[in-house]
């Protein structure tokens, strides 16, 4: 069959779905859904949302075939046209059903930023340096490990610890710092 018959009987299809003809709106899908289906796959790049948009067509086929004009365009470009423009039709909303969801998701993330609560990765950072720390504390001397815990933790200046400890002034700040430099060294091997 050469192409201009098989425009002729499609458009002759047309003509009998215009007069609510179902037996040609079956004989017009048979001819033409598989390369219809085709297009809008491409376009949606789903076989469900492909095969929504061609039921879409089919239905739009249905209620405006009276308004085809055979002299406008052939009627694979006519059935291309409505397909096409069902299958972007699906792909806005689907577009939109995921920018409602997305939206969601950005509105519960920023209240759940906006709290008072701490940053998962922010907690989970400090645990592994607080882990690492006291990796490194434990390899110190318990002298350095000593003085070190109470110049830091109980924030005693180096005067108030060589009181406290009864050692000399010289001695407490050399093993802080000895000890200081053993812990720079320990965490660097964890960064």
């Amino acid at each position: 069959m050469s192409a201009p018959t098989d425009d002729d009987h499609l458009m002759t299809l047309i003509e009998r779905i215009a007069q609510r003809d179902e037996v040609a709106l079956k004989a017009l899908y048979d001819l033409t859904a598989r390369k219809l289906y085709g297009l809008s796959l491409r376009v949606v790049g789903s076989a469900e949302a492909a095969e929504d948009a061609l039921q879409e067509t089919f239905v739009q086929v249905w209620r405006t075939a009276g308004d085809y004009r055979a002299s406008l365009s052939p009627p694979m470009a006519w059935l291309g046209l409505i397909v096409r423009s069902r299958s972007l039709d699906s792909l806005r909303r689907r577009a939109a059903e995921r920018s409602h969801l997305t939206q969601e998701l950005d509105e519960t993330l920023a209240d759940t930023l906006e709290g008072d609560a701490p940053d998962p990765l922010d907690t989970s950072l400090a645990s592994q340096q607080a882990w690492a720390l006291h990796q490194c504390l434990g390899q110190l001397e318990h002298k350095q490990r000593e003085v070190i815990s109470l110049a830091y933790l109980r924030d005693l200046s180096h005067g108030e610890l060589s009181e406290r400890l009864a050692l000399p002034l010289g001695t407490v700040k050399t093993w802080i710092r000895r000890g200081l430099d053993k812990l720079r060294d320990c965490m660097a091997r964890f960064a």
